[in-house]
C-alpha cells in the first residue's frame, strides 16, 4: 500500500473509532515519509479523540514544524491547548489559522476561547458578526444556539437551532436540541 492509500485507511479507521489501528498507521506513515506532516497530523487527531491533549500537541507540533502554513494543524493544536487551559497558546494558534485562510473552525474556537476567558458578551458579538458575514455556515448558528441555551435564553436558542435545521435538516445534534426544548 502506498503512502496516500495508507493515509486514507488511517483516516477511515479514525472516523470508525478504531483508534489503535489509526495510531499504528500514523506511525507507519511517519516512518515512510518523515518529512510529511500527514502522519503527525493523523497521530494528533487520534490523541484528540482519546482526550490525550499533551500527546496531541506533541504530534501537532511536529506537523506544524513540517508544514506551518496549514491552518488545520494550528486550529487542532489550539483546541488541544484550550482543553489544557493553555489559553495564550490556544489563541495564538486560532489567530494563526484565521490569518492563514480565515478558517471557520478557528473562528468558532476563538469564540470558545472568549467564553473560557470570561468574555461571553464579546463572544456573542463576535459570533453574530460571523453569522452576518457567512450566513450559510450552519455551525455558527448551532454554536449561537448553544450559547443562548447556556445563558438561559431558550426561546432565542430555539430560533438559532431552527435556522440551523432549515440549513441542515439531517443534523442529528440540532434535531436532539430541538426535541429537548
Amino acid at each position: 500500500m502506498n503512502f496516500e492509500e495508507q493515509l486514507e485507511e488511517g483516516l477511515a479507521l479514525l472516523h470508525e473509532g478504531d483508534y489503535d489501528h489509526a495510531l499504528d498507521i500514523s506511525h507507519q506513515l511517519q516512518k515512510m515519509e518523515p518529512e510529511s506532516a500527514d502522519g503527525y497530523h493523523l497521530e494528533g487527531m487520534v490523541f484528540q479523540k482519546l482526550n490525550q491533549w499533551e500527546k496531541s500537541i506533541d504530534a501537532l507540533d511536529k506537523a506544524v514544524e513540517l508544514e506551518d502554513q496549514n491552518s488545520g494543524y494550528h486550529n487542532l493544536r489550539g483546541f488541544a491547548n484550550l482543553q489544557l487551559e493553555n489559553l495564550d497558546l490556544a489563541i495564538e494558534d486560532f489567530e494563526k489559522a484565521i490569518d492563514l485562510d480565515d478558517s471557520p473552525a478557528a473562528h468558532r474556537n476563538k469564540v470558545l476561547h472568549m467564553i473560557m476567558t470570561d468574555k461571553g458578551n464579546k463572544a456573542i458579538e463576535y459570533l453574530l458578526n460571523r453569522i452576518k458575514q457567512n450566513p450559510k455556515d450552519v455551525e455558527n448558528w448551532i454554536l449561537m444556539g448553544d450559547l443562548m441555551q447556556r445563558a438561559g435564553q431558550g426561546a432565542k436558542a430555539r430560533t438559532y437551532y431552527e435556522q440551523a435545521s432549515k440549513m441542515d435538516p439531517e443534523n442529528e445534534y440540532v434535531k436532539k436540541q430541538l426535541e429537548e426544548m
